[in-house]
């Protein structure tokens, strides 16, 4: 597809071309296939370009079936003139730094330890290479880091060369290429060597930087996530926001921050291990009020709110308290009913066969043993008419 204008010079902002026609797809969208476009179409890992053509604003480009299409807000105008077409050049050099910044730092993870690039992906804020390795130190990255830094300060030019199958064996490619007619070779003198047809500026200088963010196993591989050029200043720029909203917060200068963290977590902890004590020790207060409530043992109480776990935490300290208690708690959360049966060592209701039939009348779910079982489902009825259900069951 060498008349793609974007191979002749991916620097072309506007330009102007023919409709060679204009329909809808299946799904019923609007699109125009130009004579000549610089419009970038998804593919290589790289997203679509965006902009207008004839003051309409392209929102998609996807080649397909051998035609690239600018798929449209609405459809233009019948004419048999030219239209313009305007690349949104802010996001076109994004992708530019992105797509050479992806090749430096994999050629560089290649030259240094021999870890191929197997995935690629551009996304809105960070990209992310997939490599060949199930482990990738500290030192590795920072080292890998480095060269492609060093190779972007050395402006190296980045330079585009259209060759046969034939003429492959002449050039060191880092990877194998699929195609056989037609090859784009994108070239890093003595340093990479990449069949490619994504877009890409002159020379590594424009990339600015490069910026490895984090890395993870994924499956048998490891997923290294980075930015370049401009997105490294976004980057350090929301880094820098929150760090300093942090240093205010929190009034510890910037090299102390990560023990002004670590101190205020473990208060943290200590306050929540206070606060489950003096819950628990509430439970137990009530677990004694309604022992002392029910004179007859058979304790059946709805509330309004309150989690399963606090049920039956409730209910374990009134049963081990009296072995002659049987207990029903229910609770009504929205629309849902959540109900725990429990009793005493001293009794011989089966608290799972009631349980059971309870939940058959919200079609709801359930379980426990013989002394203790939980289940909840939907409020089909009310709290108060199924503890008495529960309660003559």
């Amino acid at each position: 597809m060498r008349n793609k204008l974007y191979y002749q010079d991916p620097y072309i902002q506007a330009f102007s071309s023919a409709i060679l026609k204009q329909e809808r797809d299946v799904a019923g969208n609007w699109y125009v296939v130009l004579e000549e476009t610089a419009f970038y179409p998804t593919g290589g890992g790289q997203p679509h370009d965006i902009g207008t053509v004839g003051g309409k604003a392209v929102i998609n480009v996807e080649e397909i079936e051998g035609e690239v299409r600018h798929y449209l807000e609405e459809p233009l105008k019948e004419s048999d003139g030219k239209f313009q077409g305007v690349i949104d050049w802010s996001r076109r050099f994004d992708h530019m730094q992105q797509h050479a910044g992806q090749h430096i730092l994999s050629a560089a993870f290649d030259q240094l330890f021999h870890y191929q690039t197997v995935g690629f992906h551009l996304g809105k804020e960070t990209l992310t290479i997939d490599i060949e390795t199930e482990t990738l130190t500290g030192d590795e990255v920072e080292k890998t880091e480095k060269l492609a830094n060093q190779i972007i300060l050395e402006n190296r030019s980045i330079e585009v060369k259209w060759v046969t199958e034939d003429e492959l064996s002449s050039y060191r490619l880092r990877k194998a290429t699929k195609v056989k007619e037609d090859i784009r070779l994108v070239i890093i003198p003595e340093f990479d060597y990449n069949a490619c047809g994504g877009t890409h500026p002159k020379a590594t200088g424009e990339v600015q930087a490069i910026k490895i963010l984090d890395w993870e196993r994924q499956k048998k591989k490891i997923r290294v996530q980075f930015v370049c050029g401009n997105r490294v200043l976004q980057q350090l720029h929301e880094k820098n926001k929150i760090l300093m909203d942090l240093t205010r917060l929190l009034n510890a200068p910037e090299k102390e921050m990560g023990q002004a963290v670590i101190r205020l977590l473990e208060t943290g902890k200590g306050l929540e291990k206070s606060l489950e004590q003096a819950h628990d020790q509430l439970l137990h207060y009530e677990a004694r009020e309604l022992l002392a409530k029910y004179k007859n043992q058979t304790i059946g109480e709805v509330y309004q709110n309150r989690t399963i776990q606090e049920l039956q935490k409730l209910a374990r300290l009134i049963t081990t308290e009296n072995g002659d208690s049987l207990v029903y708690l229910l609770s009504e959360n929205e629309n849902r009913l959540q109900m725990v049966c429990a009793r005493g060592t001293a009794r011989t209701e089966n608290m799972k066969t009631i349980i059971g039939k309870g939940i058959s009348l919200i079609n709801g779910k359930g379980g426990g043993s013989d002394s203790f079982a939980q289940g909840g489902g939907e409020m089909k009825i009310s709290g108060e008419q199924m503890l008495q259900y529960l309660a003559n069951s």
